[in-house]
């Protein structure tokens, strides 16, 4: 399946208003779900051999508007890999502590060590999008110098900078953006409403923050054009159909993985003596 067509380098420009969200691809459902599942014996190999050389970490983001699936999303493509060697984060609303640091200080901390991946529901990029829509800048215990207008255009570079960072230091940084529409929101809402083993997932701030619906489209599109980079490309999502949606993203994880092509260690021409001598003694236990 072509994910080219998803794959924003930087090279063409992101525009949100002609991206199709309930886009299927060429594929039926049952031929997807089948790849998924090929996918995942595909990861969980991949993952061993990284786990075992310990030289290239991974750091997968996932951003979307709320109920665009980024929990079934982790829970479903995900779950065949080791959780030894696999961290799943949520970043929330920043505590006291978190904001009387820079803004990137509470992720760097959590960023994986080589060998294992991490797994950010949510991120730094909440400070350019949330941040962005209600202005909170504003409201921060900040010096005025860092209030001003440019603030959000400053912080595109610093994230920049930072995946450069990260990429100079041996982390892959994969970024989702899984992109629904208004309506698919609404029928995701209504479902958490009626469905009780689902109330706990609504809140009724996600109405407010819904009617921000196309400030957030175009924070999106402004970020999403800021950061992408031939290193760390931003891979948006049609998410209306949740089914295509977790097809991708390990048809993604996959390609990441493949291009990384982690091997386990060879061992020196000692070692695999001593490995014969060890056998030898096992051979010989009665």
């Amino acid at each position: 399946m072509g994910i080219k067509k998803y794959e924003f380098t930087g090279e063409k420009k992101f525009d949100i208003r002609d991206f199709d969200t309930s886009d299927t691809g060429e594929l039926s459902k049952e031929e997807l779900h089948s790849l998924v599942s090929d996918n995942m014996a595909l990861m969980r190999e991949y993952q061993d051999k990284l786990y075992a050389e310990g030289k290239n970490g991974i750091l997968i983001i996932f951003q979307a508007m709320d109920a665009a699936g980024k929990d079934g999303a982790v829970n479903h493509v995900f779950s065949g890999l080791n959780p030894q060697g696999v961290d799943v984060l949520s970043f929330k609303q920043p505590t006291s502590e978190e904001l009387a640091h820079d803004y990137l200080w509470r992720i760097h901390k959590h960023v994986p060590q080589r060998g294992k991946i991490a797994i950010f529901n949510r991120s730094y990029y909440e400070d350019v999008l949330v941040a962005k829509v209600h202005k909170l800048y504003e409201v921060q215990n900040l010096p005025d110098r860092c209030k001003e207008e440019d603030v959000i255009h400053k912080r595109y570079g610093h994230i920049r900078d930072f995946e450069e960072y990260l990429w100079d230091n041996g982390i892959t940084v994969v970024k989702f953006f899984l992109h629904i529409s208004k309506d698919e929101q609404k029928k995701q809402f209504l479902e958490r409403i009626d469905d009780k083993s689902k109330n706990w997932k609504f809140s009724k701030s996600d109405l407010s923050e819904r009617e921000y619906w196309e400030d957030y489209q175009k924070a999106y599109e402004k970020a999403i054009n800021k950061t992408a980079t031939k290193q760390c490309p931003w891979y948006v999502i049609p998410s209306d159909n949740r089914w295509f949606a977790r097809s991708l993203v390990s048809e993604v994880i996959v390609k990441v993985m493949k291009e990384i092509d982690p091997n386990y260690p060879k061992i020196s021409k000692e070692a695999e003596a001593d490995l014969q001598k060890c056998r030898q003694l096992l051979e010989k236990e009665e």
